[in-house]
């Protein structure tokens, strides 16, 4: 039985480096389209509210501090989410393409994996990406550190899971006549209410809002950004931000899961 098992474990291990390697190839040929589709409203939010309107007088010019890592929230959460959803509602379409991948010898947990570890590579890529460009917009930021990498990298993968979960239960569980409405519904009211555009602290002043936003995953990425990149300004605790997100990953992975299986068997 255990010889059995290690034979298989290569089997499998390289069936799934052979999905990940196809869809990396399809990734990096649509670059370009899909840089311009999740980077291009928070780079123009920063050029608006983070370069015009300091510069007008309208906002202060610390509002750049507690723009930047809410922009990269975003940016992480919309690429990560579309990088998933879309492809399954395409997959599971009409001409059903995932079947190819359905009838490798491997679980359809691991083809779902696999579509989540897309995910969260190209949510890190668009995080990559918006980073630099956005502090070239917004000019030097003095609250702003680079010294807690470690922070900044391990709620960049927690916050890349969450959404690519999401997106996979999102493309599964809804239509795709329905899809559209899905990012005005659900994906925009999101952005708005996450904290990433104003400190979650902030929010003391109306205090309802302050705890029904906490049911918002992009709530606890955009704080965590926050406690990594400028910590000097008020947050909320990394405990309370890695907390959340792992129950927010363990409860998008089982809806997640449960919807593809439901799908890939009917």
């Amino acid at each position: 039985m255990h010889t059995t098992d290690a034979a298989q474990r290569p089997g499998t291990v390289r069936i799934f480096g052979a999905l990940l390697l196809r869809d990396m190839f399809v990734a990096r040929r649509e670059l370009p389209y899909f840089l311009l589709r999740t980077t291009l409203q928070p780079v123009m939010f920063v050029v608006v509210f983070g370069y015009l309107l300091p510069r007008m007088g309208f906002v202060g010019r610390g509002y750049g501090a507690a723009l930047l890592p809410g922009v990269l929230a975003v940016s992480l959460a919309f690429a990560s989410v579309q990088a998933v959803a879309l492809p399954m509602v395409q997959d599971f379409g009409f001409t059903r393409e995932i079947e190819d991948r359905l009838l490798a010898p491997i679980s359809v947990r691991l083809v779902a994996a696999e579509k989540i570890v897309i995910g969260v590579m190209q949510g890190l890529v668009a995080a990559l990406v918006v980073l630099p460009v956005a502090r070239l917009i917004m000019g030097p930021i003095a609250a702003l550190t680079g010294a807690h990498f470690t922070i900044v990298l391990s709620v960049t993968l927690l916050g890349a899971t969450a959404f690519s979960l999401m997106g996979l239960y999102m493309g599964t569980a809804i239509r795709p006549e329905q899809i559209g409405l899905m990012f005005s519904v659900i994906v925009a009211p999101m952005i708005f209410f996450g904290c990433a555009y104003y400190p979650w602290q902030g929010l003391s002043a109306v205090p309802v809002m302050k705890y029904a936003v906490l049911v918002n995953p992009l709530v606890y990425v955009s704080e965590g950004m926050r406690a990594a990149l400028t910590p000097a300004l008020p947050h909320m605790s990394l405990a309370g931000v890695g907390g959340a997100l792992l129950v927010m990953v363990a409860v998008f992975w089982r809806l997640g899961i449960r919807s593809f299986e439901r799908r890939a068997i009917g």
